[in-house]
């Protein structure tokens, strides 16, 4: 049987009210927590819903926050110039998100893991960089999907504020590895950096391969994209996410 929403109203900036969905684990006890953030799709419920009960069955209460509905905004995938942009009010509402998270019945106190897909992973590495508004202790650790990599890269001395795993394909035409491969030779021990050969963005994703087009960040001259999942790189994603939240137990 399926997990049943909680449909949840989150204070977020500038005075929005961000509306989501909460997902909590059959447990008598305080549980970890965390935050699932979208890419510039918006939900996508084939590869939402497979990671949701991965998380519920490790006992993990589960948030996903809306950005773009929120705001009355549909999928940013071919949109240049964004509102919501993930190092601005989308790391806004990832903050947001995790503080209110935190703070909520059954959550085992230490903080909350951050995890995002595509521009929601790119929205975890800006939530990642230590700024005046980053309190202490919030961020427990941090799981990123084929992000884009180039900002966090370009900025010396860049380290994140806690744990972060990167997952990427190594065919990705959309957000490629390389910069991503830059950023963990240059942070070392606490982001570990996990690529896959022949693997496309949404590699995780349970659909097959497609071309998508009119991508404005697309790595090709024709602005076109491959997007869709690869089995095997999905499989060892979930064993690696696995260890990783473990180990932050």
């Amino acid at each position: 049987m399926a997990a049943r929403a909680e449909r949840v109203h989150i204070p977020g900036p500038d005075g929005i009210t961000l509306q989501a969905e909460l997902f909590r684990p059959d447990s008598p006890r305080p549980v970890p927590a965390i935050v699932a953030l979208h890419g510039c799709g918006g939900a996508f419920p084939a590869r939402d819903s497979q990671w949701r009960e991965i998380f519920l069955a490790a006992g993990h209460i589960v948030v996903f926050p809306d950005s773009f509905g929120s705001r009355g905004l549909k999928s940013q995938c071919r949109v240049h110039d964004r509102i919501a942009t993930a190092n601005g009010l989308r790391r806004l509402d990832a903050l947001a998100t995790a503080t209110w998270l935190s703070a909520q019945i059954g959550v085992k106190p230490g903080g909350v893991v951050l995890l995002g897909w595509s521009d929601g992973g790119s929205t975890v590495l800006a939530a990642a960089e230590m700024r005046p508004d980053t309190s202490a202790g919030l961020i427990r650790g941090m799981i990123a999907f084929y992000p884009g990599c180039s900002v966090a890269a370009g900025k010396s001395g860049w380290q994140p504020i806690a744990n972060l795993m990167i997952l990427i394909g190594e065919a990705d035409d959309w957000t490629p590895a390389a910069p991503c491969r830059r950023l963990a030779g240059q942070v070392g021990a606490k982001l570990d950096y996990i690529s896959y050969p022949g693997a496309y963005h949404d590699f995780d994703a349970p659909v097959p391969v497609r071309v998508q087009h009119n991508i404005p960040r697309s790595r090709n001259a024709d602005h076109s994209v491959h997007v869709g999942g690869d089995p095997v790189a999905a499989q060892d994603a979930i064993r690696r996410v696995a260890g990783f939240l473990a180990g932050l137990k």
